[in-house]
């Protein structure tokens, strides 16, 4: 089916963030008593807090602390972590390549709102976009399809055969497939292209530039 609307996640592949946002949960987990391995982190980064949190510590210690340690962690982001944040090259230019195709936009990201709305700042894409969705939007953070499902819903619910999700990690491919959507996928994550594949992703590229270059070859065309 021809591609008829893009959603693109955020962190990782929007922007770079992923490093910033695993120190950021570094620092909280260890505010608690709680000193994780940077690489065990790292592997939950795309996650939601309602789902990274439980990925990490005990249940009862979730039930007990863990709306305390997210709401660290999102104070200790934005303020140390998030003035940090650069997004990347072409950008801007990419969603200009997608809107001049026909196609329409949105944004579907496990950030808090206020996050989004920065990232929508420094990323100028504002004007290019129809919607977007943070982690309020959903019930279950990725890799359930929640968001993604909530994009859908904001574009007037297309036909999911017709729109391509463009993310950084395997949860990004594992709730787009939920939500019957074809992902591409970008290495701004860390993720290795093969383990990206393994996922579900249709195609892998280096990022916003590698996809404006190859566009008229890509799931995105």
């Amino acid at each position: 089916m021809p591609t008829q609307g893009v959603i693109f996640d955020i962190d990782g592949t929007l922007v770079d963030s992923v490093d910033l946002h695993t120190e950021a949960w570094r620092d909280a987990f260890r505010h608690f008593g709680y000193d994780f391995p940077f690489k065990r982190v790292w592997e939950q980064i795309g996650k939601g807090s309602d789902q990274l949190i439980p990925a990490l510590l005990p249940p009862d210690v979730v039930k007990e602390k863990g709306k305390e340690i997210d709401e660290y962690r999102a104070a200790i982001y934005k303020r140390d972590y998030l003035p940090r944040v650069r997004p990347y090259p072409k950008v801007r230019e990419l969603f200009e390549r997608v809107r001049a195709d026909g196609k329409r936009i949105a944004l579907a990201s496990s950030a808090k709102a206020d996050e989004l709305h920065a990232y929508i700042s420094m990323t100028n894409v504002g004007d290019l976009i129809e919607t977007a969705t943070s982690s309020g939007d959903a019930a279950k953070s990725k890799p359930h399809p929640d968001i993604f499902d909530a994009a859908l819903d904001r574009l007037g619910n297309p036909d999911p055969a017709g729109v391509v999700v463009v993310g950084d990690t395997p949860y990004d491919a594992e709730a787009a497939g939920k939500a019957g959507m074809r992902t591409v996928g970008v290495l701004g994550g860390g993720w290795p292209a093969e383990r990206l594949r393994a996922a579900g992703c249709v195609a892998v590229y280096g990022g916003p530039a590698d996809i404006l270059r190859h566009y008229d070859t890509s799931p995105l065309k």
